[in-house]
Formats: structure tokens, C-alpha cells, sequence
């Protein structure tokens, strides 16, 4: 189960963070509270984890699918470049994320 909760906390890591980007340094109020309740259950959850798994792991596992998470919209959806080296850098990431999980 802390596992699945990682996942998602590092997910809701990308919504805080696409979010605080489209916060516009807090004056837009819809994605500032997104931001707020995202980076609380993100945080909630990755506490949650840490109670299971080491701290190395699941804070690099979080950071990791965050991460990628937020490069990934970003080049979907925000228009930024989507060069293949960035794209191999991400699935070197991803990798990583994996070696972890499966050494862990």
C-alpha cells in the first residue's frame, strides 16, 4: 500500500507544481488553491510512505515521478521543447525510479 501511495503522492507532486506555475505568483486564485490542497496530500502521502519505506528511496522514487511528471506535462501540454535527448533524459529518470523500486 505505500508503494500506491508514493505513486500518487509523486503525482499530485506534478499537479502542485503545473499548478503553482499557472498560480502566476498567487493571483489566480483557482490554481492557487490547487496548488494548496496538491502540495498538502502530496505531502501527506509521501509522509505516509516513509513510514515503510527508507527515506532515500521513497524521497528519490517521489522527486523522480514528479519530476518527469511535470516535464512530461509541460511538453504536452505547456508547449515546451520536446527534443529526443530530453525525452531519453526523462527515460533515464524513469529507470532510475524503477532500479529503486525493484532494489529496494
Amino acid at each position: 500500500m505505500a508503494w500506491i501511495v508514493l505513486v500518487a503522492s509523486g503525482v499530485l507532486e506534478s499537479v502542485w507544481a503545473i499548478a503553482l506555475s499557472r498560480s502566476q505568483g498567487f493571483t489566480r486564485l483557482t490554481p492557487s488553491v490547487v496548488f494548496g490542497v496538491a502540495l498538502l496530500a502530496s505531502m501527506v502521502g509521501l509522509g505516509y510512505s516513509l513510514r515503510s519505506i527508507p527515506v532515500g528511496t521513497g524521497y528519490a522514487v517521489w522527486v523522480g515521478i514528479g519530476a518527469v511528471g511535470t516535464a512530461l506535462a509541460g511538453m504536452l501540454f505547456l508547449g515546451e521543447s520536446h527534443s529526443v535527448l530530453r525525452i531519453l533524459s526523462l527515460l533515464l529518470v524513469v529507470a532510475g525510479v524503477v532500479g529503486l523500486k525493484l532494489f529496494h
